[in-house]
């Protein structure tokens, strides 16, 4: 009966799952889609301490107090960084996050193979062969939860600034050769459990692939590298799922690694690169600067004062905001919305064009418009709104650079050529908030900003939006 009663308690976990993540698809149940996958997940840890029973003793769990002890930890841990972290580092709380998912998921892997390793030293003439499939999950679980581990902490170092950029001549092939040892001595180790030493220069081999593996990578693609990550930890939890026959967690690894799969698929696609490209190939290094009026033979470019761009915002017709990682740093969400709402009193139809790679995370901007209350319509993904960007009057841009970059379309020669961007120059005015005339994440010029129609609002952009929406109330 108690059987009977923890498989519905998965199954109703694993239902709530997959409901859950459809329901992310859409930003207006993106939060209750939360909510119901995170209930599910209670659900199956709490049928798992009381109603788990071991399949050859009959035993339950015990150390209750451990056990919740752990989850009053963590649940507060977790629960106290939630609700700190700022917007601007919402992304490496979510490589940090992931980060400690891989390695439970390689701690997992480490604790059955020192089971296992117990069971063939103790017990005499017993058969390795019939440890056989269980350790070759253990060992996949090591590998891809050491290397989403360290991985993901290298992403969380490179996003917060700790650390930087780094390659050398070589270090792709150091990468496959390092990766190539670390699958053979899996193998060897299928064959061979008892050797122990094996086991723990695959566990070192797979966090130092892992270093190296997202340690050249530049910031622009850091979110592919993330979603990437993401999809590993799911996989590395699925082979826990495996190793103890739990449906929900197979369920949810599996879940969490096609999700990640699928959403770094379309994140390449956004940018116009391969996978290979990004992992290999990758951009947002050296950075070239720009000061005065004039860079690197582009031209001069025009700025504009805050009464000139209220004037224009004022008797637009439409007008669409494109945020950016500079609207993030400056805190601005809740400004921005204020001078939507000032727009809209005056009959100005205001909408967001968001790009799929904008920010430092997939659905960055989603997430911190979403955090002022800007209503989910007024949000229009890079198709819908380059099919308006010609019938609009002004395009504010705030903070955003490398997806409304020309050159992704103009110059072959340019690391993001090919990459879709924000057509915002088919607009009639566009008014760029910037700090100063730096390059953006990926460290390239962006070609927009001297172009005729192109004007620079130059401040941090809460404090212009703070001022624009003054004037804007006083005309």
């Amino acid at each position: 009966m108690t059987q009977h009663i923890l498989n519905i308690s998965y199954l109703i976990a694993s239902i709530t799952f997959i409901v859950g993540l459809k329901m992310l698809s859409n930003p207006a149940s993106a939060r209750k889609g939360n909510l119901l996958a995170a209930a599910g997940m209670t659900i199956a840890i709490l049928a798992t301490i009381f109603l788990y029973q071991n399949s050859e003793t009959g035993e339950h769990l015990h150390n209750h107090l451990w056990i919740f002890g752990g989850l009053l930890i963590g649940g507060i841990v977790g629960t106290l960084a939630a609700k700190k972290v700022k917007m601007t580092a919402m992304p490496e709380m979510v490589s940090l996050f992931n980060g400690m998912g891989g390695a439970c998921a390689a701690l997992i892997s480490l604790i059955e193979y020192n089971h296992i390793s117990h069971i063939i030293s103790y017990t005499p003439n017993s058969d390795t062969h019939s440890f056989q499939s269980t350790i070759l999950i253990i060992a996949i679980g090591l590998i891809i939860g050491s290397v989403s581990f360290s991985g993901s902490i290298i992403a969380w170092g490179k996003l917060n600034g700790k650390i930087k950029d780094y390659s050398f001549s070589g270090q792709n092939i150091l990468n496959l050769v390092i990766l190539a040892v670390a699958i053979g001595a899996a193998g060897y180790i299928v064959v061979h459990p008892q050797h122990q030493l094996i086991f723990y220069t695959i566990l070192l081999l797979s966090i130092i692939y892992g270093i190296l593996f997202v340690l050249p990578i530049g910031g622009a693609d850091m979110p592919v590298v993330i979603s990437l990550l993401n999809s590993f930890t799911g996989v590395a939890a699925a082979c826990g799922g495996f190793l103890y026959g739990n449906k929900v967690m197979l369920t949810g690894g599996i879940l969490v690694g096609a999700a990640g799969t699928l959403l770094t698929i379309l994140m390449c696609k956004a940018m116009n690169r391969s996978l290979k490209n990004v992992l290999i190939g990758s951009f947002g290094g050296g950075a070239t600067t720009a000061s005065g009026g004039a860079a690197s033979g582009q031209g001069s470019y025009k700025e504009i004062s805050l009464s000139d761009t209220a004037m224009i915002m004022s008797y637009a017709n439409k007008v669409m905001i494109v945020p950016g990682y500079g609207l993030a740093v400056a805190q601005a969400q809740h400004t921005c919305h204020e001078l939507e709402k000032i727009l809209t009193e005056k009959g100005v139809e205001v909408k967001y064009a968001i790009h799929p790679v904008a920010g430092r995370m997939p659905g960055h901007m989603n997430v911190l418009l979403a955090e002022a209350d800007v209503s989910y319509d007024k949000l229009l993904e890079m198709e819908q709104a380059n099919d308006e960007f010609a019938t609009t009057d002004v395009v504010l841009i705030l903070g955003a650079n490398d997806v409304v970059n020309p050159a992704a379309k103009t110059d072959p020669s340019s690391p993001i050529y090919g990459m879709p961007i924000l057509d915002v120059e088919l607009s009639k005015n566009v008014v760029v908030n910037k700090r100063s005339m730096k390059p953006g994440y990926a460290g390239i010029e962006n070609e927009l900003f001297f172009k005729p129609k192109t004007s620079m609002l130059f401040g941090d952009a809460k404090k212009v939006l703070q001022d624009l929406c003054a004037e804007i109330k006083n005309i």
